[in-house]
C-alpha cells in the first residue's frame, strides 16, 4: 500500500500564514500539519508516500527531505497550481496512483492517528471516511444506506438545509484498491478532465461513478473521532482548541466565553440556561418570521421598553432594555464609579470588574457554603458608608437565596441610610414558589425609590443568543440616563420579536420553570452520591460543589474535558475562593445530567 498526499494548493484564505509556505506547513499547537500526517504514515506499512506539490513546492520539499529521510517519499509537481484544482493534481499522479492500493489524503486536515487505522484495518478494499453532518461543515456531503453504500455525492449547489439529518461529510481521506483505481476511477478521471477541464475536484468523479452504479466505494463513519478541515484562520483557531491538551485545552475553551456550538461534541456545564424553554412551538414561530426579521431594522428604545414593560407587567417609564444584562451592568456601574460600593463575594464578576477595586467594600461569608442572610448584610454594611449595595439573588455561584420579604426589609434599611440597592434577579425564576418572588412589580418599585432591579433574559428564558436584559427602577432620571447611555439600536429584530410574542407562551414558561425545579432536585440527589463532591443546595440553575479527596477543582475540570468533552466551571480562579477547590455545575436536562453523573461515577 502507498499514500498520496495532495498539497499543491495556495491556501489563500489563510492570508499571511501561507504567504511564504503552503497550507500543510501551517502549525496547529506548534506542530505542522505535514508533520502530523507524515508521523502517522510512518507507523504504517507503506511502500512509499507520494506528495503532489505546487505552491511553494521547494520550501515544502526541502523541509520534508530534511526531516523524513528515513521515509520513501516521492514528489509530483503541479506547475499550474494557481489555475487548477485537486482533480488535476491527482491526474498528474495517475502513473503512481495506479501502481498500488492507495490511501488518498488531503493536506489541510488535522485528525487523530486512529482514523487512519480505521481505514487500514477495515477489510473493505474501497472506503471513504465520513462524519455525521455538523453545523461547521462545508463542502461535499454524501448520503448512505444501512449497508454503508454511498447513494449520492451532494455538491454545494445541491445542498439542502432541510436534508441535513441524512447527510455525512466526506473527511477527504480515502482507501482505494488497485483494482478500483485502474478499472473504475482512473478511466473516468481522464474522460472527466477532457470533458470538464482541470478546474474541478476529484470527488466529482466519485459522484459520477455513484450515479452510474458502478462504484464499489463504501462509507465508513468515524463516530466520535476528532478531525477538522482547515481553510481559514477561524478553522485554525477551532482546530487548535479541539486538539489542545491539558492546561492549554482548558484555557483555549474558557477564553472563548461561549460560541460552543462550534464544538458539537462538547457538553457545556458552564452554560446557565433553561433547557425546557422556549418550546418548539415558539421556536417555530420565530423561524417562520426569520426572513422579515433578518431584513428589517429593529425598533428603537421607545418600542422596546414598551415591549419589556408588557413582558414583565411594569410601567414603560421604569424600564431600560439592554443587549444582554452585561450592557446594562456596564452602564449602571459607571454611574456609581466614584462611589463606595458594597458587593457580596464570590459573585458574578461582571459587577466588580466594572469598578475601581479601591471603591469596593467586600462582604465574604465566612462559611464553606458561602451562605448569608439579609441580617448578615445589614450587620456588615451598617458602618461602611457605602452608596450602593449590589446583590445577586439567587447568588452566582453559590445559589444562596434571600427570600423576597427579607430583601424588602434590607431595601428599607438601606433607604434610611441613603443607600441604593441593586438586586440582580436573573435566576429568581428557578426558586421555589418563583411566581411570587420577583421584584419587578410596579408597587414595589414605586414604594422603594432606592431599589434597582437587573434581570437577564438569557438564563431562565433559554435564549442567550438573543442577548436580552432589562434594568428597572422607579427613578425616572436614572432610567433616562441609562437609555441615553446605550446605543439607539441596541436590540436586534429577533430579540424584539421574541419580547412581542412572549405573552402567548408565558404559561409554557412557568411550566418549564416548575419542570426545571423537579430536575434540580433529582440531579442534586444524584450528585450527592459522588464521593469526592460536597454539593451545596441551590435555588438557582447550578450547584456549587466542593471538590474533596483524590481531585482538586482544577484537575477535575481538566480530566472531564480531556476524557469526556465535558466542560465545568473551576471556581478556584474566581475572586474570594482563595484557590479552594470549588466547582460550579450547571443543571441541564435529564439526558445531559445523567451523562455527567455517569462520567463522575467512572472517575
Amino acid at each position: 500500500m502507498q499514500a498520496i498526499i495532495l498539497a499543491a494548493g495556495m491556501g489563500r484564505r489563510l492570508g499571511e500564514m501561507t504567504k511564504n509556505n503552503t497550507k500543510c506547513m501551517v502549525e496547529v499547537n506548534g506542530v505542522k500539519l505535514i508533520d502530523r500526517v507524515l508521523t502517522y504514515l510512518s507507523h504504517l506499512d507503506l511502500k512509499r508516500i507520494v506528495i503532489v506539490v505546487g505552491y511553494q513546492a521547494k520550501n515544502l520539499k526541502d523541509y520534508v527531505d530534511s526531516q523524513y529521510n528515513n521515509l520513501n517519499i516521492e514528489y509530483v509537481d503541479n506547475p499550474i497550481y494557481d489555475k487548477t484544482n485537486n482533480i488535476y493534481s491527482l491526474a498528474l499522479a495517475k502513473d503512481k496512483f495506479k501502481e498500488d492500493d492507495t490511501l488518498l489524503l488531503e493536506s489541510d486536515l488535522i485528525y487523530e492517528e486512529s482514523m487512519l487505522r480505521l481505514l487500514v484495518d477495515n477489510q473493505q478494499p474501497d472506503l471513504a471516511l465520513v462524519a455525521k453532518y455538523e453545523k461547521w461543515m462545508d463542502g461535499t456531503m454524501v448520503t448512505i444506506d444501512d449497508e454503508r453504500n454511498i447513494l449520492n455525492f451532494i455538491s454545494k449547489k445541491e445542498f439542502k438545509q432541510s436534508e441535513v439529518d441524512k447527510y455525512y461529510k466526506t473527511v477527504n481521506i480515502y482507501k482505494f484498491s488497485k483494482s478500483y483505481i485502474n478499472n473504475q476511477y482512473l478511466p473516468l478521471l481522464e474522460a472527466y478532465c477532457q470533458m470538464k477541464g482541470n478546474n474541478e475536484y476529484y470527488e466529482e468523479v466519485l459522484r459520477v461513478l455513484t450515479m452510474i452504479d458502478k462504484s464499489s466505494l463504501k462509507a465508513l463513519p468515524i463516530g466520535d473521532e476528532k478531525w477538522y478541515e482547515i481553510d481559514d484562520i477561524q478553522d485554525l483557531d477551532i482546530a487548535g482548541t479541539i486538539f489542545a491538551e491539558g492546561d492549554v485545552k482548558l484555557k483555549k475553551y474558557m477564553k472563548r466565553y461561549g460560541g460552543y456550538w462550534r464544538f458539537p461534541n462538547l457538553l457545556d456545564f458552564c452554560y446557565l440556561v433553561n433547557p425546557y424553554f422556549p418550546t418548539m412551538k415558539m421556536k417555530d414561530e420565530l423561524r417562520a418570521n426569520f426572513d422579515v426579521l433578518m431584513q428589517e431594522y429593529p425598533s428603537g428604545m421607545y418600542v422596546n421598553t414598551l415591549l419589556a414593560g408588557k413582558y414583565f407587567g411594569i410601567k414603560q417609564d421604569y424600564v431600560c432594555v439592554g443587549n444582554g444584562a452585561a450592557e446594562l451592568i456596564k452602564s449602571v456601574m459607571e454611574h456609581f464609579a466614584d462611589k463606595k460600593i458594597g458587593v457580596v463575594f464570590p459573585t458574578f464578576e461582571e459587577y466588580p470588574n466594572r469598578l475601581p477595586s479601591k471603591n469596593i467594600e467586600k462582604y465574604i461569608p465566612q462559611n464553606p457554603d458561602f451562605a448569608y442572610t439579609a441580617n448578615d448584610l445589614m450587620a456588615f454594611y451598617g458602618d461602611k458608608g457605602i452608596s450602593l449595595l449590589v446583590m445577586v439573588n439567587p447568588d452566582n455561584p453559590s445559589g444562596n437565596y434571600i427570600p423576597k420579604k427579607d430583601v424588602l426589609n434590607l431595601v428599607k434599611w438601606a433607604a434610611e441610610r441613603n443607600i441604593m440597592v441593586l438586586v440582580d434577579e436573573s435566576f429568581v425564576d428557578f426558586t421555589e414558589n418563583h411566581k411570587d418572588n420577583t421584584l419587578l412589580v410596579n408597587d414595589l418599585l414605586e414604594s422603594n425609590k432606592n431599589l434597582m432591579v437587573m434581570k437577564s433574559i438569557s438564563k431562565s428564558y433559554g435564549v442567550p443568543g438573543l442577548r436580552l436584559g432589562v434594568f428597572a427602577t422607579s427613578d425616572k432620571e436614572m432610567i433616562e440616563k441609562m437609555r441615553k447611555d446605550v446605543a439607539i439600536w441596541n436590540i436586534n429584530s429577533f430579540a424584539e420579536y421574541y419580547m412581542q410574542i412572549f405573552a402567548k407562551y408565558e404559561k409554557d414558561y412557568l411550566e418549564a420553570c416548575d419542570r426545571y425545579i423537579e430536575e434540580r432536585t433529582l440531579f442534586f440527589n444524584e450528585l450527592q452520591q459522588i464521593p469526592f463532591l460536597r454539593v451545596i443546595k441551590s435555588q438557582a440553575n447550578y450547584f456549587l460543589c466542593e471538590v474533596k479527596g483524590k481531585y482538586t477543582s482544577t484537575t477535575l475540570t481538566k480530566v472531564l474535558l480531556e476524557k469526556a468533552d465535558i466542560l465545568i466551571k473551576d471556581c478556584s480562579t474566581k475572586s474570594s475562593f482563595d484557590g479552594k477547590s470549588y466547582i460550579r455545575i450547571a443543571i441541564r436536562d435529564r439526558k445531559d445530567n445523567s451523562r455527567l453523573v455517569e462520567t463522575l461515577k467512572r472517575l
